[in-house]
């Protein structure tokens, strides 16, 4: 008799954990498991990447509010979630003041959650396995009735604003939690030491013949042949630090390089934020917001360089996506870049300042050898690893 499973996410919009979403459940034992997904959201265009052999769930209205500005829950009708949003966002203002941090998205949205979830629908199933793939986990810990639950960390800890005992007390409800690396495993510890024995490794699935087949449509804006590209792939927010990316094209450009272009593949919050830097500095034709797309593989396949200018990460898909396609890459120091790209063999590891990435950009568009042994070290390598699904199903038993 096949096993009842429930996996839990917010939605399907362009993003690095979308994407991994969805490889997962193409590759997903389908013979053995019965497989639910619940999304918090029914949008994005990667909705067109789940399987059919995935059942999706209908939509719960509480849940989509999650999604939703505070006059869109009120709009909507539900005034104890808008109530409790609008204190939410109160009370994050307060912790950033009082811990003198403007970093408050993850403090907020723990707050949402808790106070919310009980104005929250439940599922009204019982699992013999529950997923859920997205922190904050709420909602799979107080809405969801299953023997198991497994919780999934995505993110590196050390850098989060969150209220870390609340934040234990809601891993403690979960029998297992996935770190999809070392890198993450070790960050997420030095904040819940405690959580040591209920840690496995499950790295982010990855389909090199899909990427490679996605990768031969065309781009739905044409590069210039005599520019030399540079693609980013992420959602418009301050991890992605498209902010930084744009000062350091300003820093190139003022030093003579001005035939190199960023194309940024994503969309988000911060856009506004980035559109305003393009036009302090004039750089409409140079630095393009490209919008979300489901597929953005010939964009990086077209590329010189593939850069991850982030401020942190867990595992970036887009940059073992980017290995797939065998670009020369250059990655931020972040904490767990190293799990990722080991330096100067299949690609660059600069440090966190615009002037670095800047420079490291430059070495990168000068160094033709450079660029071909980082690509050629690629090209040799195997990125298929969908036997990692093997040590989530032995959580299963």
């Amino acid at each position: 008799m096949k096993k009842n499973i429930l996996i839990t996410s917010f939605d399907m919009e362009v993003g690095g954990v979308e994407r991994s979403l969805a490889a997962m459940l193409n590759n997903f034992d389908y013979n053995n498991y019965e497989v639910d997904l619940h999304l918090h959201s029914h949008t994005g265009p990667l909705l067109d990447l789940l399987p059919q052999k995935t059942n999706l769930l209908p939509q719960l209205p509480t849940c989509k509010s999650y999604r939703q500005s505070i006059k869109q829950i009120l709009l909507s009708g539900h005034l104890q979630l808008f109530f409790k949003r609008f204190f939410a966002k109160f009370q994050a203002s307060k912790y950033g003041k009082t811990n003198q941090t403007a970093s408050l998205g993850y403090f907020q949205m723990q707050e949402i959650w808790r106070l919310c979830v009980n104005n929250t629908q439940t599922i009204n199933k019982n699992y013999d396995v529950a997923i859920s793939y997205l922190w904050p986990h709420h909602f799979t810990a107080f809405n969801v009735k299953a023997k198991t639950k497994i919780a999934w960390i995505h993110t590196d800890y050390s850098i989060i604003e969150i209220d870390i005992k609340a934040d234990l007390t809601i891993w403690k409800k979960f029998d297992h939690i996935i770190s999809i690396s070392n890198a993450c495993t070790q960050s997420f510890l030095k904040t819940h030491p405690s959580l040591k024995s209920k840690i496995v490794v499950v790295e982010n699935i990855t389909s090199p013949e899909y990427v490679k087949k996605m990768s031969e449509d065309r781009c739905g804006k044409a590069f210039s042949q005599v520019s030399f590209n540079l693609v980013s792939v992420g959602r418009l927010c301050n991890a992605k630090a498209y902010d930084r990316a744009v000062d350091a094209l300003n820093v190139i450009h003022q030093k003579g390089f001005t035939n190199i272009n960023w194309y940024i593949v994503g969309e988000g919050g911060d856009r506004s934020k980035i559109e305003a830097l393009i036009s302090k500095y004039n750089l409409q034709d140079n630095f393009v917001l490209l919008g979300s797309t489901t597929n953005p593989y010939p964009y990086m396949k077209a590329a010189d360089i593939y850069v991850q200018p982030s401020r942190y990460e867990g595992k970036a898909v887009t940059i073992a996506e980017a290995q797939i396609l065998a670009k020369p890459i250059l990655i931020t120091n972040y904490s767990t870049s190293t799990s990722q790209i080991s330096h100067n063999i299949d690609g660059i590891i600069c440090e966190q300042s615009i002037d670095d990435i800047a420079d490291a950009i430059i070495k990168l568009f000068q160094d033709d050898t450079l660029r071909s042994d980082l690509s050629t070290h690629c090209k040799k390598q195997d990125y298929s690893n969908k036997e990692e699904l093997a040590s989530l199903y032995d959580l299963f038993d």
